[in-house]
């Protein structure tokens, strides 16, 4: 299951209280107070974890508590700090405040962290109170509450390369063919409901993640059907390849299917336009294939590839293509 949206409840620990002690040994007249501080509270922590692509495991388990530090004791014995309660989210996961909306932090890379409530500190012994005119004080503090915080966690895909395309244009085919990611495939439209990633490894040098972002539809960016879910995803894409059916099952005309989509990305952010892009038209086995790749070229006026995951054709030119990109994008922001 892929869930990309949690409001979680986040509760850190209490500190432990100071203690109230006095030494008490042979041959010490007058030890004096020799109480121990408490141990502080747990906080509770969200950090971004490489082996995790989902919140669905953090679906089931809304509570997080930090747990309460331990008393102080005597002989100045520090009470235990708590144990920090740590969630473990994806890269990419934009981690907000749920009654006032602000984004407490971005994370963006692995190890990321962000601590969302934090332990209350410790009381202090009475060892702490103890003063010229008051050598033997009575009193300690108490350990201060831990922080209460809501937090809405939502997770914003982040992958090199983002597949984009009308449903059924074969994106979760070539996902399956170019990565070991097993996506369901099927011959209707709206097969894939939710982003799927794989690793494309090229060789022993070269690997990068590619996204099948689930099937646009005209008004995506006004929210029509899961408009808003899908394209956010593709915000966290560096390159984009747009996947055009030659023959479309629905009959729809090939090359407005891809300004459908241009224009779907443009009005949901015009940055995304101008994100590195590469089209492709899928399915090149088909009757109509060549026609398209050159109706495309003409009206665009710019490179157009032919691939099909089925035969092959063109695959280890399309990974070559990106392999260069990517390393050009990297080079540009060193």
């Amino acid at each position: 299951m892929f869930v990309d949206q949690v409001l979680v409840y986040c509760q850190a620990g209490d500190g432990g209280n100071g203690c109230v002690s006095f030494r008490r040994e042979p041959y010490v007249p007058r030890g004096g107070p020799d109480g121990g501080d408490g141990g502080d509270g747990g906080s509770v922590i969200v950090v971004a974890e490489e082996n995790v692509n989902s919140l669905a495991n953090i679906a089931g388990h809304r509570h997080w508590n930090g747990e309460r530090g331990t008393h102080g004791q005597g002989q100045l014995k520090t009470g235990r700090r708590g144990k920090d309660a740590i969630i473990r989210v994806p890269p990419g996961t934009l981690v907000k405040d749920a009654k006032r909306g602000h984004t407490l932090k971005d994370l963006k890379h692995i190890d990321d962290r962000v601590v969302i409530a934090k332990g209350g500190k410790g009381g202090k012994g009475n060892k702490h109170f103890a003063t010229s005119t008051n050598q033997a004080p009575r009193n300690a503090g108490e350990g201060a509450r831990g922080e209460y915080r809501e937090v809405v966690l939502e997770l914003k895909l982040i992958a090199d390369v983002g597949l984009i395309g009308k449903p059924n244009a074969g994106k979760s085919t070539l996902l399956s063919r170019l990565s070991k990611a097993t996506p369901e495939i099927a011959d209707y439209p709206f097969t894939t409901k939710y982003p799927n990633l794989g690793l494309v490894q090229a060789g022993y040098d070269h690997r990068f993640v590619l996204a099948d972002i689930p099937g646009l539809i005209e008004g995506a960016h006004s929210g029509i059907g899961l408009g808003h879910e899908f394209l956010k995803h593709v915000e966290r894409t560096r390159i984009l390849v747009h996947l055009v059916e030659p023959q479309p099952i629905d009959g729809s005309d090939p090359i407005e299917n891809y300004r459908v989509i241009h224009e779907e990305l443009r009005l949901h952010d015009p940055q995304l336009i101008e994100r590195t892009e590469i089209i492709c038209v899928t399915k090149s086995e088909l009757p109509d294939a060549d026609a398209v790749t050159e109706l495309l070229r003409e009206e665009l006026d710019r490179p157009v590839m032919k691939i099909s995951a089925v035969t092959g054709d063109g695959l280890s030119q399309l990974v070559q293509k990106l392999i260069d990109m990517l390393a050009e994008l990297n080079d540009s922001t060193d």
